[in-house]
């Protein structure tokens, strides 16, 4: 039994005449997806598989189809007749332009075989005669096909070989997604063998010396793997030393290195190819001239088999010298060794001479972290999820490492100036591009997240946030986090009651929740602050150069105020101690701007005042109309009794919303209580249990900020429960809002065990939801106559039959969107990746639901 290998990315092209018995050698080697029939695309343009009338329009789609399936880095399997050159060429054009190898694989039958199966099939009716012409075309082909640009013909002659043969696969060369590391990924070393040596002992390599004390080897205790991004020789003053260290490590498996353009030019001029020696080529060839020959030997066959890049952790990794955009990843053609050697350029030179490099990087949208090297700069930035870790030793700067998975940097100095550079070295530019990208965010999206799933947004809702963020939203790159939507607990059946505590807690109780804290809802305006402590970490972190170190923005993402930077200032003042605390430079914060109506001032006056003012006219005139009536006699008790208990709610409602409103001028009179620490620097702090964040929290102590009043609560406690309401009953009945319910520990998938004994009667807990929430808020009946108008109480029966399915859904949705925006923060993902969550945020809040809730 023979057996065929083909690459594991490939187009596979079946050649052999009609009734060859192609469709059953793929039905029985590859998997009815991969398989694209001429014939099936026949039949779906015109609905007769044998309509020769519509083999264009059925080539035409099977192309298509191919196309896409090559795009999306997918075998693919051509079932056609292909005899004909015309016809083999436009697939292999195809598999060209998608940067993959084609492999041919031709079924070589004989006449009769061939014709007797097609008389044999009803549906074949065109005669022997296509067969005999087809056969002719195959045997010219033969001669020569394996000059069509195929990477390999296999040809299968008789059946008995055919039935013989089985299909492989083979990875390819630059598939490495197997190794996971951790790595120590090298920038460009050209020819600096002691600058490596220093570099590889500070990253903890242990050496192998020979005795001029020199590494020849080297090996790390933690099993780490180097990963050498290319460029090891020319400039430098000791390539051969360089060669001879990288070579052993790669050799005993501790190391793998790709091709950069300095290697691949000194192998052509090894191999006597005529080169323009310059760009330190001469350095290294007077070097290797002094050299052992068999060592130069073997370096040459070292540095001429080098890849062009490699995909390494699963494919989250992606190692090339020059970079290398996404649609490259994993592929093999020339225009892909090319583009990792040497970059993307423009066509032009600069002043120097040397060529203008497109910026690839800056419209980088790939999910695999892009390493690589090739154009010096004075420090490595990321930039989308990319790093170029070139940092020109050999010009006087540095040689720089990159620990995966750690995104740890790790720099020595050049020795010296080891060789001019032909221009100065410049910084590679922002950490992020500072603006969206609109084909980051419109249309109907899938946007996948670890707390929730993968959560789709509308492309009516993409809309509407793509108004609001392009014309209102602060600076894109503050716009970090927006926050979710709170839905509140099951409607109360209590009389008087449409929100009550005991349904927040017996919600949490039955989804497996021990231990809830109850968090005083202040009666704000919802705020996030990001806040750096100086400006320059503003440049440096977030790339905002403009002198501001932070912003405070609503939940909408619009500033707070038309300049928010006298309030930035005061608040980082009042939040010093956490740079201590938190070991960062910045802080994202979830609060809340109080008074309410330092933001919500025409609203109250609009809706609220209005509404007030109108009861507090009408409502004394028809009391004392219908008193007067009374005293004459007139049967209208009923409608006096309803129009001074109106008269009493409205004053209440009057009441309610005066609460939330004191004197503001400029900052005095505003505060800010946070409640949550949301991110710093390297951590996404936002689901730590609620008394970290309460305690760190409590160490602020300025004019500025409130404290979040709270109290934790044990769901198996009666005791533990009642006092919580009591408390809640307090804090209502002294006008303020109500509180917010959340597990004291919020679960990272949203969903919670169950536990024995967490009813207060002993009972087994329900059975929980699907998700918990990350929060309930129960508030106030005197609040909810703001929300519901002054005569509320008069309609409970009817309120209660509100419908919260839609808000919960979307304040599980926004929630998970939100801790993936600061999940990916803290992984350092590109701005954009941060941005799509964000945004998903903001399009949901475009989502019809009922206000009021």
């Amino acid at each position: 039994m023979a057996e065929i290998r083909v690459p594991e990315l490939s187009l596979v092209v079946l050649v052999g005449v009609s009734g060859s018995g192609k469709s059953t050698f793929a039905a029985k080697h590859f998997k009815p997806t991969q398989v694209i029939s001429s014939d099936y695309c026949r039949g779906l343009v015109s609905d007769d598989e044998n309509d020769q009338s519509a083999t264009p329009q059925a080539f035409e789609l099977l192309h298509h189809i191919v196309g896409v399936r090559l795009a999306r880095g997918l075998l693919t399997v051509v079932d056609a007749t292909n005899v004909q050159y015309e016809a083999r060429k436009s697939l292999i054009d195809l598999a060209k332009r998608h940067d993959v190898l084609a492999e041919a694989i031709v079924l070589d039958v004989s006449d009769e075989i061939a014709i007797a199966r097609n008389e044999s099939r009803p549906d074949r009716d065109f005669g022997a005669g296509v067969v005999i012409r087809q056969r002719k075309d195959l045997r010219r082909s033969l001669s020569r096909i394996n000059r069509d640009g195929f990477r390999k013909v296999h040809v299968l002659r008789g059946q008995e070989q055919i039935d013989a043969t089985t299909i492989g696969y083979d990875k390819s060369w630059s598939n490495k997604k197997d190794l996971t590391g951790p790595f120590d990924i090298i920038g460009d070393v050209h020819g600096c063998r002691s600058e490596l040596e220093t570099l590889l002992e500070r990253l903890g390599w242990e050496p192998v010396r020979d005795a001029e004390g020199r590494w020849t080897d080297a090996s790390h205790p933690a099993g780490r793997t180097a990963v050498f991004v290319g460029d090891l020789v020319d400039r430098g003053p000791d390539t051969p030393g360089v060669l001879r260290l990288v070579m052993s490590m790669v050799a005993a498996g501790r190391a793998i290195c790709v091709a950069g353009n300095h290697e691949q030019k000194l192998v052509r001029a090894l191999n006597g190819r005529k080169v323009r020696v310059a760009h330190g080529l001469q350095e290294s060839l007077d070097q290797l001239a002094a050299a052992d020959p068999v060592f130069v030997e073997d370096a040459r066959i070292f540095m001429d088999g080098l890849l062009s890049h490699y995909l390494l952790d699963g494919g989250n990794l992606v190692v090339a010298h020059a970079g290398l955009k996404e649609s490259y990843h994993g592929r093999a053609s020339g225009r892909v060794r090319s583009f990792a050697l040497y970059g993307d350029t423009t066509g032009e030179t600069d002043e120097y001479g040397l060529p203008v490099r497109y910026p690839w990087a800056q419209e980088y949208r790939g999910r695999a972290m892009v390493v690589y090297g090739h154009t010096p700069t004075i420090k490595p930035e990321w930039i989308n999820n990319t790093i170029c870790l070139d940092t020109g030793v050999v010009f006087g700067g540095e040689l720089t490492a990159l620990r995966y998975p750690e995104r740890e940097l790790v720099s020595v100095p050049a020795e010296q100036m080891w060789y001019e550079p032909v221009k100065p070295l410049s910084a590679p530019g922002y950490r992020d591009p500072g603006t969206l990208d609109i084909n980051d965010v419109q249309g109907t999206r899938h946007i996948e997240t670890r707390y929730g799933g993968r959560i789709k947004i509308q492309e009516v809702n993409a809309a509407t946030a793509l108004e609001v963020m392009s014309r209102f939203a602060v600076d894109p790159r503050w716009l970090l986090y927006l926050p979710p939507t709170m839905a509140p607990p099951q409607t109360s059946p209590l009389d008087g009651y449409l929100e009550h505590p005991h349904e927040a807690f017996e919600e949490f109780a039955a989804a497996g929740v021990t231990e809830v804290v109850c968090e005083e809802k202040h009666m704000g305006s919802r705020a996030i602050a990001v806040l750096t402590r100086t400006p320059e970490v503003a440049a440096a972190r977030f790339g905002i150069t403009d002198g501001s170190s932070g912003s405070v923005y609503t939940r909408t993402g619009r500033p707070f105020f038309a300049d928010t930077g006298p309030l930035v200032e005061r608040l980082r003042e009042a939040v010093a101690p956490l740079w201590k605390a938190l070991d960062s430079d910045w802080v994202i914060l979830d609060c809340e701007l109080l008074p309410w109506s330092a933001k919500a001032l025409d609203l109250i006056r609009t809706q609220y005042a209005s509404v007030g003012a109108a009861a507090g006219a009408a409502l004394p005139e028809a009391v004392a109309a219908l008193t007067a009536a009374a005293g004459r006699g007139l049967d209208v008790g009923g409608l006096l009794d309803r129009a001074r208990r109106r008269q009493d709610n409205a004053a209440l409602f009057r009441d309610a919303y005066a609460r939330y409103c004191w004197p503001v001028d400029g900052l005095e009179g505003i505060r800010l209580a946070p409640f949550q620490i949301l991110a710093c620097e390297g951590r996404a702090s936002a689901l730590e249990p609620h008394a970290w964040h309460l305690s760190t929290l409590g160490l602020l102590d300025h004019e500025l900020i409130t404290p979040t009043r709270h109290r934790f609560v044990t769901l198996g406690s009666a005791e533990s429960r009642a006092a919580a309401t009591a408390w809640w009953e307090e804090l209502t009945a002294g006008g303020g809002e109500g509180m917010v319910v959340k597990p004291a520990v919020q679960p990272p998938t949203g969903r919670v065990q169950p536990a024995e004994g967490t009813q207060p009667d002993g009972a087994p807990p329900k059975r929980p939801p699907a998700r918990v929430q990350p929060g309930v808020k129960v508030r106030g009946r005197e609040y909810l106559r703001i929300i519901y108008g002054p005569d509320y109480t008069d309609s409970l029966d009817l309120l209660r039959r509100r419908f919260l399915g839609k808000k919960r859904s979307l304040a599980l949705r926004e929630h998970a969107l939100g801790l993936e925006a600061l999940a990916r923060l803290a992984d350092g993902d590109p701005l954009w990746r941060i941005h799509e969550p964000v945004f998903g945020v903001l399009a949901l809040e475009s989502e019809p639901v009922d206000p009021r809730l």
